[in-house]
């Protein structure tokens, strides 16, 4: 990000950032319906537009600061979609499945975004070729990340229903209450490093192997 002035980095994450969040609860509110719930559809929530699920702060402030900062873990958050458990036959189960349809639709855009990084590199665009391949990079990693960051077994993330699903009894009790200290453990997690430690490997992991794949 050295390499490219602060308004330009806004201009390449910006539509890769709006809809990596947007899309990730869009997701959980179609397999919500899927699954029984109609919350999301009377809230009008089951929507692909971004006007409907944007958080000012969580998909605009947040990452802007952090591109300003040139942070080296970039991340956001939309308005979640709210799934209301009786209206699920199977409510552990379907949360469980609910849960996991956020960071899938992040890996598809994550490939999405690597085409697109592709395509600049081999069609005759001019000048739109850098542009358009800094984006499909910019929408690879901030995929990447929010998929890798909502599968932690943390509450109140993605990860901690999906784990919830196999607990049972007192351990399932116990995970319940920690969902109200989740957010202050995740800052927590952020501030010191240890998210970053966590989620690094993971990460490059991902990076590395999509950029093989489509040789970008």
């Amino acid at each position: 990000m050295n390499e490219i002035t602060i308004i330009q980095a806004i201009a390449i994450y910006i539509l890769p950032v709006i809809f990596a969040v947007t899309v990730h609860e869009a997701a959980h509110g179609f397999v919500a319906n899927y699954y029984g719930d109609k919350t999301a559809k009377m809230l009008g929530r089951l929507t692909l537009n971004p006007i409907k699920h944007i958080d000012p702060i969580g998909t605009i402030i947040v990452p802007l600061l952090l591109i300003t900062m040139h942070a080296s873990f970039l991340f956001g958050w939309a308005k979640p979609v709210p799934v209301t458990a009786r209206n699920l036959k199977n409510p552990r189960r379907d949360l469980a499945i609910i849960s996991l349809a956020g960071p899938l639709s992040n890996l598809l855009m994550a490939i999405i975004w690597a085409a697109i990084a592709k395509l600049a590199l081999v069609l005759p665009l001019k000048s739109f070729n850098q542009p358009l391949y800094l984006m499909g990079m910019a929408g690879i990693t901030i995929n990447f990340i929010l998929m890798l960051l909502n599968l932690l077994p943390l509450p109140p993330l993605d990860g901690s229903k999906i784990l919830n699903n196999f607990l049972r009894g007192k351990a399932a009790i116990f995970y319940d209450k920690v969902e109200q200290y989740g957010f202050f453990i995740l800052i927590l997690l952020l501030l010191t490093g240890i998210l970053n430690f966590i989620l690094a490997p993971l990460f490059s992991y991902c990076f590395l192997l999509i950029r093989f794949i489509f040789q970008i």
